[in-house]
């Protein structure tokens, strides 16, 4: 059998997630029949994470085994694939990977995106967050710094998760005003379930003048969920990079 990695990007408004869950409909379940249509086999497909109902990937990446060997960028499997997905999933690229390679233990980073808009817009209705309040930029900015101080984010993870530790590296995290948009982008070694939606939610407090610095940073050193924020809907939120050592690769 021969290990590739499978890139995609997908819309995630009709979708329960990306994992398979009985009686969903999930990105997962369709890539992995409409694959093992294509190649006559039943394939098995692991991704590079779980993304929640309603949220977007620009970016996506998994892993599946094949017997064919010869997959390596075929742009006709690439074109037979996308004939028989539905218009909001694409694949974009099949490549050849060690036969231990894992989309998603191997990851050493992924990148978030979070959309703000200030004006009701029909065509980002299902890709931003409306908001109508005005919204101090450098001061969210001034927020989001404090997160890449801090390693433990137990206060923006999701109560009861199954997560083994709450620890996670945040590298960047910066608000930039684009037209009528806000976009908040987020990088980390990995993400808790929830935790961007969450750190949203809180920093939108902080931008309206409710929440003040030293407020934001108790809030990190409280570990408790409960003192955070809301959690902002998830149709305003994308996966939108993941970074792999390039030794994993053939």
């Amino acid at each position: 059998m021969t290990r590739y990695f499978i890139f995609l990007s997908f819309r995630g408004t009709a979708y329960n997630g990306w994992q398979m869950q009985p009686g969903k409909h999930t990105v997962q379940g369709v890539l992995t029949k409409a694959l093992s249509t294509v190649l006559s086999s039943q394939i098995a497909i692991t991704g590079a994470g779980r993304t929640d109902t309603g949220v977007h990937a620009s970016f996506f990446c998994a892993h599946f085994d094949a017997a064919r060997n010869d997959l390596d960028g075929d742009n006709q499997l690439i074109y037979n694939l996308n004939g028989i997905l539905p218009d909001d999933i694409a694949v974009s690229r099949i490549t050849k990977v060690k036969p231990e390679a894992n989309a998603r233990f191997d990851a050493i980073s992924r990148t978030y995106q979070y959309t703000v808009t200030r004006v009701k817009d029909p065509f980002c209705a299902d890709s931003a967050w409306l908001l109508y309040w005005q919204l101090d930029i450098e001061k969210m900015n001034e927020a989001a710094e404090i997160l890449l101080k801090h390693t433990d984010f137990t206060s923006f993870s999701r109560l009861h998760g199954s997560n083994k530790t709450n620890i996670c590296r945040v590298t960047h995290a910066r608000w930039d005003a684009r037209g009528e948009k806000l976009i908040f982008t987020i990088t980390a070694d990995r993400f808790l379930r929830n935790m961007v939606r969450a750190v949203v939610g809180t920093l939108i407090p902080a931008g309206r003048g409710k929440l003040s610095l030293n407020d934001f940073e108790a809030i990190l050193q409280g570990k408790n969920r409960g003192l955070a924020g809301q959690s902002a809907p998830a149709h305003g939120l994308s996966l939108t990079a993941i970074d792999y050592p390039g030794e994993i690769f053939i």
